[in-house]
């Protein structure tokens, strides 16, 4: 116990460090949140005026009147996060070696650090959470108390993470759940593989309606490895590949089935960011060969600009 206790102690000083490291390179110049502007209620509209942002137009009433009004908010005082991190066992791919130091969920994990670091500093309630056969909250807070047990829990995920057990998920399930747990109006920001969804994206996809339908805002961060997820890139030789939930085997060279395999992804992918569009989620493509600060900087940047 006393080993473990030393190692999930290094592993929040690494964590913390890593966040403060990346917050400050974002926030260096900036003088607005990359999430200014999302904890607010619609109040009222009025008429829009000739060469101001048509941002906030609302065009359904355009549509009903021939007439511009835009929107007009009341913001409310604190923004609330929470950060949903899928466990399921498909998501510590790839293994870790000297090639592959940082797998799907050291991503989430490390992404999840930067992220709470960001609300903290915005004086922003964040919650988080975890799940694989069942689901792990805590509710959304910004105390000091409340960051140290969260980054507590993140480091605990990686590091109780057992390799060689099974770990299934219902990301459906775990979603509807998030989204029935969570009272108030929140940013959720879901990282996950989406693997589980592979054959019943509808199901995934009503409970991501779901979470919009509650009008918590909703970010998707599909994480990937994606030289040998997406592209399947794979030396022309036999394979035996392992299902990372269930155990099954198939063995195969990934050559002859590549055209197929790139099929069935692309059409998934598609269909799922085509959805998230329609919903108004936020769907950004994480690959971890990128690392987790390039994907969040640049998915950050790209959010301030568009305020």
């Amino acid at each position: 116990m006393e080993q473990f206790n030393r190692q999930t102690i290094e592993m929040i000083s690494k964590l913390e460090f890593n966040a403060r490291q990346v917050v400050e390179g974002f926030i260096t110049g900036l003088h607005k949140s990359p999430f200014h502007g999302f904890s607010v209620e619609f109040a009222e509209h009025r008429l829009y005026n000739t060469g101001e942002s048509t941002r906030h137009i609302d065009w359904k009433l355009y549509a009903r009147t021939e007439k511009l009004f835009v929107k007009r908010y009341e913001e409310e005082t604190n923004l609330r996060c929470q950060l949903v991190i899928d466990q399921s066992s498909s998501m510590n791919y790839p293994e870790y070696s000297a090639e592959n130091p940082l797998s799907k969920l050291g991503f989430a994990v490390n992404a999840s650090a930067v992220l709470a670091e960001l609300f903290k500093r915005q004086r922003d309630a964040v919650g988080i959470s975890f799940f694989d056969e069942k689901m792990q909250h805590l509710p959304s807070k910004a105390n000091a108390a409340h960051f140290r047990l969260l980054y507590h829990q993140l480091a605990k995920i990686i590091t109780e993470y057992n390799k060689k057990t099974l770990h299934k998920t219902s990301l459906a399930k775990a979603l509807h759940e998030v989204a029935d747990i969570m009272h108030r109006r929140s940013l959720v920001i879901i990282f996950s593989d989406m693997l589980d969804s592979v054959g019943e994206e509808q199901d995934v996809l009503n409970a991501l309606q779901h979470l919009r339908y509650n009008k918590h805002e909703v970010i998707l961060f599909y994480v990937v490895d994606k030289n040998t997820e997406l592209d399947f890139n794979f030396d022309n030789r036999p394979y035996r590949f392992i299902d990372s939930e269930s155990g099954e085997e198939v063995k195969v060279n990934p050559v002859q089935i590549k055209e197929a395999y790139h099929k069935a992804v692309n059409n998934f992918k598609k269909k799922l960011e085509l959805k998230c569009a329609q919903y108004k989620i936020d769907f950004v493509e994480a690959d971890i060969k990128q690392g987790y600060e390039t994907i969040l900087l640049t998915y950050l940047h790209k959010r301030n600009k568009m305020i």
